[in-house]
């Protein structure tokens, strides 16, 4: 059997997803926590267990790029041990994810050589062909076709609904940062626009960039959603005063109107092609709930901001 290792949650994810973790034999310390109960961990962060702010977390990342250090690790002697035939690594992000290079550094000390195969999806589109991928490097591509068809099936109900309803998209707006605001990137605003919305401060199938307060507040936004990357509602909940104490926060349509939300981060980032669908179902229940329900299981994954205020 091929041996895996997915450097990526997302990967390893999707592998359960499709039925295919017996070939997974190691992953990151982020990853699922069914993974972490069956895997052993071989990416190491120097950041965990620790409770840094958002201000913080962003300087640190900023200050190991600028010095050419690496925040992220790897466990060298468990990777020799497990002797994996393929890594899937990234390049998409060397702040959120350990990236090919220091992968391809650590892989060539190994006495047998791995192929290591980057999985880097710009748009939505692109993260469910990584699906493809991932399946048919272990010659198992059919599972990719079954998984991805029943997910295409759930999009093509939010659009129906949509449609048959005639709604207008609303004018919403996505952080993925609090501290400095950044905006959404990637293959969110695709996400946004399944559901009903249009994020006009969004970088469609780019990356995320910081954005000035006063350009949030200009561009008024009927709906904001808060989904830091890799803060659970939870987390977000406590630099919430962040936002909530900037001059201009009350005149904002979406707070007026009650309708900030709070979502965890894996909806959005860090994603299965199924995890970035169920995102996709929920923000179509938030922008328009008069003719879009949110689906039972995924009415834990958010909070209206004055529902987690009472609960602060």
């Amino acid at each position: 059997m091929i041996k895996v290792c997915s450097f990526l949650p997302a990967v390893t994810q999707m592998m359960y997803d499709m039925g295919l973790q017996d070939h997974l034999h190691g992953v990151t310390f982020e990853c699922p926590s069914v993974a972490l109960r069956e895997k052993p961990p071989v990416v190491r962060c120097i950041l965990e267990g620790k409770n840094y702010s958002s201000r913080e977390i962003d300087a640190l990342f900023s200050a190991s790029k600028h010095q050419g250090k690496q925040l992220y690790y790897i466990d060298e002697p468990l990777l020799e041990v497990i002797a994996p035939d393929i890594i899937f690594t990234q390049d998409i992000c060397d702040v959120c994810q350990i990236d090919t290079a220091c992968t391809l550094a650590a892989a060539a000390k190994l006495e047998k050589q791995p192929e290591l195969i980057s999985i880097s999806p710009e748009s939505l589109s692109d993260v469910f062909n990584t699906a493809i991928t991932i399946a048919a490097a272990l010659g198992k591509e059919e599972k990719a076709y079954i998984y991805l068809e029943g997910l295409q099936r759930r999009i093509d109900v939010v659009i129906d609904g949509l449609r048959a309803h005639r709604v207008l998209p609303k004018r919403v707006m996505l952080l993925e940062w609090i501290d400095p605001l950044y905006n959404c990137g990637h293959w969110i605003p695709h996400q946004i626009a399944y559901a009903g919305g249009v994020d006009m401060l969004s970088n469609p199938s780019g990356d995320s960039i910081v954005t000035s307060w006063e350009k949030m507040v200009r561009y008024d936004p009927e709906v904001l959603v808060i989904a830091p990357c890799g803060f659970t509602t939870e987390r977000t909940k406590e630099e919430m005063h962040l936002l909530t104490a900037k001059v201009g926060w009350e005149n904002i349509k979406a707070v007026r109107d009650r309708q900030v939300f709070m979502a965890d981060f894996e909806l959005f980032t860090q994603s299965s092609a199924e995890t970035l669908t169920r995102g996709i179902e929920l923000l179509a229940g938030l922008f328009h709930p008069e003719v879009m329900s949110v689906p039972g299981p995924l009415r834990k994954k958010y909070k209206r901001l004055e529902q987690a205020s009472r609960l602060h």
